[in-house]
């Protein structure tokens, strides 16, 4: 292995810029619904640094993460591996720990042994590249978090918490991390690179510089769309608390639902200037015109639809991410409108720098999709949550299975907020029939560990 690496690393040293392949700067964000201006998920919203990587890109307006919670998403996409395949459906196991990994090389990893240096920062995988991974990155960044007040100041618990602070954002560790970054994209390199720059926020406590509440005026906040019947036509499965998130009861009977939102959108905000903090960093050093960028965050986020807060669920607003593609070869244009997964992204990237495939990648290329935005999608695209729930979505449909055999099933052409299940009724049999096919027949058994308070 380690004269593979020499060999290839010799190799691109010898080639010129043009002949070396690109660069690859992924930034991951933590809890990032569709609240961006690209998406229309919120019209408050105010995200001018990803809204113009989006014009300068792809948009996959309709892209889904493998499971709605952090640790086993992440996971999955470094691993390009589904998790029915790795066994990791809820917060808890790391990479280092699940057996079906031990000989699945995670990205950062795979890059380095075909000859780039690797950088990385923030929360990119939930546990770390320590242990097996820590050889997987040659430059650290930084952790992430921030401060916290010594008590609550707004919230239900320390996680569960809101508020400005601290004074400026110079004493967060998300904008240390992107101007460490943003250094690193100013340099010459000597060899291509892979840099993960993984931004904390909008993840609880919702902590952020007073200047990025201020951006919204509280009173004029648009909240969700929530109404109580919407849970009328569903089966029992996921209405009750998943985790340690507070109930949409609690917040309303607190009278915080605005507060929170508020709070959100600051956040999202603030994440925001941090990618643009990198991004300039890259627009003004010798790399931009050879480096590949990709955005994601590991999966959505409820505040309040459904009468939920947080992740975990089947639904449209925990499982739909924002996904975009940028760099040399992508041609600005119209939005993807095709599902897709982040367990593409690990093929895609291989794909787009010409590297040979890891011996198994679960997830598609997306070179179709960068060429054309309406080139469709051979199968759907697969969610889980806990052992046997899963969400299959399409272009147009989502159809959920839970392990109790309940069902649902949402038509997007005409009900957006999948406010209607029509799984029980006649006329929908054969569409759910079509989707429920590509159920997986053998999952991986759930791999337990002694769970993560992260």
């Amino acid at each position: 292995m380690i004269r593979f690496i020499q060999i290839a690393l010799l190799s691109l040293l010898s080639a010129t810029a043009d002949e070396r392949p690109p660069n690859v700067l992924m930034i991951c964000i933590d809890d990032l619904n569709d609240w961006v201006g690209f998406l229309d998920g919120h019209p408050d919203a105010k995200t001018p640094h990803m809204d113009l990587l989006a014009r300068q890109g792809r948009n996959f307006s309709n892209a889904h993460c493998v499971v709605p919670v952090c640790s086993p998403s992440r996971v999955s996409v470094m691993s390009g591996l589904h998790a029915t395949t790795h066994g990791s459906y809820d917060l808890g196991p790391s990479y280092q720990s699940i057996p079906r990994l031990k000989t699945a090389p995670c990205m950062q990893a795979w890059f380095k042994t075909n000859g780039y240096r690797t950088f990385a920062g923030g929360k990119i995988l939930h546990h770390g590249f320590t242990g097996e991974l820590k050889e997987a990155i040659d430059i650290n960044l930084g952790g992430y978090g921030g401060p916290r007040p010594k008590k609550i100041i707004n919230g239900f618990s320390r996680a569960w918490d809101w508020g400005a602070l601290p004074e400026s954002d110079d004493q967060m560790k998300d904008f240390q991390l992107a101007q460490k970054a943003a250094a690193a994209l100013r340099q010459k390199h000597d060899q291509p690179f892979f840099m993960s720059v993984g931004i904390f926020r909008p993840h609880v406590p919702m902590f952020v510089p007073q200047k990025w509440f201020d951006l919204y005026e509280r009173n004029k906040i648009t909240l969700p769309r929530a109404p109580l019947s919407d849970l009328d036509d569903l089966p029992p499965n996921f209405k009750g608390r998943l985790n340690v998130e507070p109930t949409h009861t609690e917040v309303l009977a607190r009278k915080q639902w605005r507060e929170m939102v508020h709070a959100y959108l600051a956040c999202v905000s603030f994440a925001d200037h941090c990618v643009g903090t990198v991004l300039e960093g890259l627009r003004d050093g010798p790399n931009k015109d050879n480096t590949i960028i990709v955005l994601w965050s590991d999966h959505g986020f409820h505040l309040g639809e459904k009468q939920r807060w947080a992740k975990r669920t089947l639904w449209e607003e925990s499982t739909r991410t924002p996904l975009l593609i940028a760099g040399p070869g992508i041609k600005p244009g119209k939005n993807c409108p095709e599902a897709v997964s982040l367990l593409d992204i690990y093929p895609t990237l291989v794909d787009l720098c010409s590297l040979p495939k890891p011996p198994q990648l679960d997830g598609l290329s997306l070179r179709p999709q960068l060429k054309d935005p309406a080139a469709a999608r051979k199968e759907p695209v697969l969610s889980s949550s806990y052992f046997g729930n899963h969400s299959l979505r399409t272009k147009d449909w989502r159809y959920i299975h839970y392990a109790d055999g309940a069902e649902e099933l949402y038509d997007h052409r005409n009900d957006p907020d999948e406010f209607t299940n029509l799984a029980s009724l006649p006329e929908h049999q054969v569409a759910k029939k079509l989707l429920a096919k590509w159920l997986p027949k053998n999952p991986a058994p759930e791999t337990k560990t002694k769970k993560s308070q992260r």
